[in-house]
């Protein structure tokens, strides 16, 4: 295996080993904080610890922050292969240095994002984070797979990734809003986030299995171009003879 399909591997691991895990204590964390809650305005005495809410927002924001993270790491390894298999670093210095100027700006935003006070502030980085994202997202070399973007990884991965960065840009409001009208927005945009993630699990092992390793591309394409997905076929590897030195 290759280097750069070693790299291809981190996205699905840190998705597996930090990702999902924080998935499930969040909502573990959001359904105790929520009993909770309907507890005392039962006038009932709880005896789940008023920790959890705070535990809540901290791991969901950590949650928030990965999944960004992540997908800006699928992001950067299909841009960067696709600068150099293009050599773009010579034919197009200037595109590459927005693109990096892009990712820059996408950490950056989401780094004020989570330190924002005010509310315009808050709205205008999870703004330029959630663009920065969409624009990245547009390059080549991005495998979006978009003539079926029903079973799209990159698809449902955009969407849950801009869902935590509103989520991030109204976790004040929640708070903050006594008629709960944010609290309800949040539980709905987040329960569909829920669900996003659920779906990724199939979609992310579908795309591994069609996303194939550097040495396997040549291959790959003479199926697709003999349309072996649709009529049975098979492709013979071309042999070249060998020299003695």
């Amino acid at each position: 295996m290759e280097f750069r399909d070693a790299i291809l591997l981190l996205h699905p691991t840190i998705a597996v080993i930090i990702v999902f895990p924080l998935i499930g204590v969040v909502v573990h964390r959001a359904i105790q904080t929520r009993q909770r809650r309907l507890q005392i305005a039962n006038g009932e005495k709880s005896k789940i610890p008023p920790i959890v809410g705070p535990e809540h927002v901290q791991i969901g924001r950590w949650l928030a922050i990965s999944v960004v993270g992540v997908v800006l790491l699928a992001l950067a390894h299909g841009i960067s292969n696709n600068i150099v298999t293009k050599n773009l670093w010579s034919q197009a210095p200037l595109t590459v240095g927005l693109l990096i100027m892009t990712f820059v700006v996408t950490i950056g935003s989401l780094t004020l994002l989570c330190r924002a006070n005010s509310r315009l502030w808050r709205a205008i980085f999870a703004t330029l984070t959630g663009m920065s994202l969409v624009i990245l997202g547009c390059q080549d070399g991005i495998y979006r797979k978009t003539d079926q973007w029903y079973f799209s990884h990159y698809y449902y991965g955009m969407t849950a990734a801009l869902l935590m960065i509103f989520s991030l840009a109204i976790l004040r409001d929640i708070y903050q809003d006594r008629t709960h009208r944010w609290r309800n927005v949040h539980i709905i945009l987040n329960s569909v986030a829920l669900l996003i993630f659920i779906v990724q699990g199939y979609t992310g092992s579908l795309s591994l299995l069609e996303i194939p390793l550097h040495w396997q591309k040549s291959y790959i394409q003479q199926l697709y171009q003999q349309k072996c997905n649709q009529n049975s076929c098979v492709i013979q590897p071309t042999l070249k003879s060998l020299t003695a030195p």
